[in-house]
């Protein structure tokens, strides 16, 4: 399994990569969606894609990557299609002027359930 973090998963800090055997960073030309596209060429089903970018996660569900957004929301067929949905819908009446405001903070219970939700999909990997 490899395990994919979409660095728009990684709000506002800087990617910090510890030195491991196991552990590698990629980086890509700057353009718009190039690196959602690497991620969604280099995932397979098997490996585990973090994002917090609904079209990404789609794409790679859609493969049969697992995907978990940083709040440990764990994606599947079922509902990234109604989340991709309300994410077109939200963009439509922000166009309108409409102030729909944003997701709330991150906070220490967010943290708490994308560790719990990582450690259900490593323990199901391991066992």
């Amino acid at each position: 399994m490899k395990i994919w973090v979409d660095a728009d998963a990684c709000p506002n800090q800087p990617l910090a990569v510890p030195r491991s055997a196991f552990i590698s960073s990629r980086t890509v030309a700057q353009g718009f969606d190039v690196a959602d596209s690497a991620i969604i060429g280099w995932a397979e089903p098997g490996d585990l894609v973090v994002t917090a970018d609904i079209p990404l996660a789609a794409a790679v569900v859609d493969k049969g990557v697992t995907a978990i957004n940083p709040r440990g929301e764990l994606y599947t067929t079922e509902n990234v299609r109604q989340q991709l949905s309300m994410r077109d819908f939200m963009a439509e009446l922000r166009g309108a002027g409409v102030q729909t405001g944003g997701p709330p903070a991150f906070d220490q219970r967010d943290r708490q359930a994308f560790a719990n939700q990582l450690d259900r999909l490593l323990a199901r990997v391991t066992s």
